[in-house]
């Protein structure tokens, strides 16, 4: 009798399903957690702590781990104005519930922020990884002065943030299938500085292979503001800047520690994360070419066809600026006196033709004026630009979203300059943000479960044409808008022949 119950235990220990939501990855298993028809793996360890004497130098593998590793919280973010710690490199994964070993296609998701703010585990993906049947991968990268910073003579200035999003996408190569997911149908997506980086990785050579297609949000390789053009008083710049800019930055930030001389980074890496904050800001727009990882400005690559022929999404918001011109006149109200000064010191000779071709009596409010002349010079137009120049070697689907009711995520609004379809608005759509599902009318949420279903069936295909949608053609642009989806004259609406005439 015994030995029957000890073959029959023995038997039922074999065939024991394996629990669903302990997954093993090449460093150590994880143990996730289940939500409706999805499981989520959060807070895993993709990299080594980039703490100490590994501040500032390339990602390295994680220590593996033995049992079985908590992946049912975020990890730490990395370090940011709001808080955060410098061991930040965690990924966080969505699946379907019964993804097992289907291979679903994979979205590698970077997140924005003016690569100074925000992480991957704000971004929850129940979304778009029940409804697209697909699995997503949202990732921490290292930010500001800690992402991005430069030295001479420092292995990988500038680029550590490109790095990581580099290791993080390996990992999703020698892992995914693990959750499901296909590591050769895998597309990297991001919006404003992660769609700028993901047009970086567009450019890099050390991402060949890597990923299969790629979604970008606001986030133009062609993207440029000329003087006072993002903010007043600041200078001209674009979301990359070479590595003598940088490293001549890093130089300055270090000399204000007193750290200087052979042992510079030594110095540095001995200070408290706290003592470098101060500096992230000025690493905001510094993913660095010239180096290893990124050879050429990605503009330029854009524009020499030195890009991966992969399919691309690409896109922005009908009114991107309106939310950071609300910031400027919230701090000082922007008066016809002061739009005018605005134009001078943007366009200098050319101030007097912008301010006719966008005079502000057409418009609400002086503010909404150059919230409009901003967008379309520094947005739409190089954004325009940049999809005809991809467009040349691979399909590109354009599209522009246009609820001006959205939910306003970005909380700015000044009097003359309602929000409109401002920068970052379209993220609720396909993103619970912070875990919450915002609320949305029911014309929104039809919008949004139509682009949640073009970017999944992109996902799947490389064609982001879903059943029951008006027709996505390459080459055109989509105006994505509660009241209709359609087609859109979008260089004529933004005035790109003007700006283009102008030269600016």
């Amino acid at each position: 009798m015994h030995l029957l119950l000890a073959l029959v235990t023995g038997l039922l220990t074999i065939v024991a399903p394996a629990d669903p939501l302990v997954v093993r990855t090449d460093a150590g298993a994880v143990r996730g957690a289940e939500s409706g028809q999805v499981r989520t793996f959060s807070g895993i360890r993709y990299a080594a702590p980039p703490v100490g004497e590994d501040r500032w130098k390339p990602p390295r593998p994680p220590e593996p781990w033995k049992g079985v590793a908590d992946a049912t919280k975020p990890g730490n973010v990395c370090p940011q104005a709001t808080g955060g710690d410098e061991d930040c490199l965690f990924l966080n994964v969505t699946a379907p519930r019964d993804a097992g070993n289907r291979r679903l296609p994979v979205m590698v998701w970077l997140h924005g922020g003016g690569y100074t703010m925000d992480a991957g585990s704000h971004y929850g993906a129940r979304r778009l990884a029940d409804q697209g049947d697909v699995v997503v991968v949202t990732v921490n990268y290292r930010l500001g002065v800690f992402g991005y910073f430069g030295l001479p003579g420092l292995a990988g200035s500038g680029d550590f943030g490109l790095a990581d999003q580099l290791s993080a996408l390996r990992w999703t190569q020698r892992n995914i299938a693990s959750f499901g997911g296909d590591p050769r149908n895998v597309t990297v997506a991001g919006q404003s500085a992660g769609g700028m980086s993901t047009c970086a990785l567009l450019t890099s050579p050390a991402a060949a292979g890597l990923f299969d297609k790629a979604a970008i949000m606001s986030g133009s390789c062609l993207l440029d503001w000329p003087d006072g053009g993002l903010i007043p008083n600041q200078p001209a710049q674009t979301p990359y800047s070479p590595l003598a800019k940088t490293e001549a930055d890093g130089a300055a930030a270090a000399a204000t520690h007193g750290c200087a001389g052979p042992d510079a980074i030594g110095c540095l890496r001995r200070l408290p994360a706290a003592d470098l904050m101060k500096h992230t800001q000025t690493f905001s727009n510094h993913l660095t070419y010239g180096t290893p990882l990124l050879p050429l400005d990605p503009a330029k690559a854009v524009r020499l066809g030195a890009f991966h022929r992969v399919p691309v999404i690409s896109g922005g918001t009908h009114d991107e600026m309106r939310s950071f011109i609300a910031g400027v006149a919230l701090y000082k109200p922007i008066t016809e006196e002061r739009y005018q000064e605005f134009l001078r010191a943007t366009f200098g000779e050319h101030a007097g033709g912008v301010g006719a071709k966008y005079p502000s009596r057409d418009y609400e409010s002086p503010a909404m004026a150059w919230a409009t002349v901003t967008t379309d010079r520094s947005w739409a137009c190089p954004t325009a630009e940049g999809n005809r120049l991809l467009a040349k070697r691979t399909p590109v689907y354009g599209y522009e979203f246009d609820d001006k009711n959205a939910p306003n995520v970005n909380g700015i609004e000044a009097p003359g300059l309602p929000h409109g379809a401002a920068h970052a608005l379209d993220l609720a759509y396909l993103f619970e943000l912070h875990g919450q599902e915002l609320p949305l009318r029911p014309e929104q949420k039809r919008l949004s479960e139509q682009m949640i279903a073009y970017w999944t069936s992109f996902m799947h295909t490389g064609d982001p044409n879903a059943a029951g949608s008006p027709r996505w053609d390459s080459g055109g642009v989509l105006s994505l808008a509660p009241d209709a989806i359609r087609p859109v004259a979008h260089d004529v609406d933004h005035r790109c022949g003007f700006w283009a005439g102008l030269g600016s």
